[in-house]
């Protein structure tokens, strides 16, 4: 009831939140399974899980090694 009720910016506004919480739960998720990765190569793993292979590796060409 609470959030049929609530205004819509409000709703927005965690929906926007949720996302960010998501994204850094992902981003911490690759900085533990890949520690020495650069920032560019964590986001082009970010880029692959949000988006998916077939988007990601069009934008940034393909997913990078697992080792």
């Amino acid at each position: 009831e609470l959030l049929r009720s609530a205004p819509a910016w409000r709703k927005l506004q965690m929906s926007f939140n949720l996302t960010r919480g998501l994204k850094e739960m992902i981003l911490a998720d690759l900085q533990q399974r890949f520690p020495d990765d650069d920032e560019e190569t964590r986001h082009r793993r970010l880029a692959h899980r949000w988006l998916g292979s077939e988007i990601a590796s069009r934008a940034y060409g393909p997913p990078p090694e697992e080792s």
